[in-house]
């Protein structure tokens, strides 16, 4: 799969930390994620105090919704991220080109329901839950991972920060 090719969308339900959405936004900017949608009243209450340092929201829409499953994006295979058991784990799932993921709320769990409508549920092995900010980084970091990337130093120079000119 070619990074080129891909198609990402990210779904959040109800999320309440304005720097774990914006830390989102930062991995979205990133990894190359298209859209997010959020559910929920306490990310637009709190968005306000956001820690986007990059501005990613000013570049990738993030728009919330009332119910997730109506904004999937055409033919996108939808994705939970979620510690239940029967699901798969993170090393061993292949991503689709096409996906939205779905991650739940820093204090609770994606309810049955919206399980059931997503067409594959990962897991990410690990000794304890993860914040939401870090479960969406590990998610996007392995999708590049396991994707046909660009690598090499005119990658290195686009994407790192004005204040690190180093060289090997």
């Amino acid at each position: 799969m070619s990074l080129s090719k891909q198609t990402v969308s990210i779904g959040l339900v109800n999320p309440k930390n304005p720097v774990n959405v914006a830390s989102i936004l930062r991995a979205a900017g990133c990894y190359g994620v298209s859209s997010v949608f959020y559910t929920g009243y306490r990310y637009r209450i709190a968005k306000n105090f956001n820690a986007d340092t990059k501005a990613f929201h000013k570049k990738i829409p993030t728009i919330g919704v009332d119910d997730l499953k109506e904004v999937v994006p055409e033919n996108a295979s939808v994705v939970a991220i979620e510690l239940v058991e029967g699901a798969l784990p993170l090393p061993e799932f292949k991503h689709p080109e096409n996906a939205m993921y779905i991650f739940g709320p820093e204090d609770g769990s994606l309810d049955k329901n919206v399980l059931e409508w997503c067409d594959h549920v990962v897991y990410i092995p690990t000794y304890s839950c993860m914040n939401l900010a870090a479960t969406a980084n590990v998610v996007l970091y392995d999708r590049l991972a396991k994707s046909e990337y660009i690598s090499g130093n005119s990658l290195i120079r686009e994407s790192r920060d004005n204040n690190n000119q180093s060289k090997l």
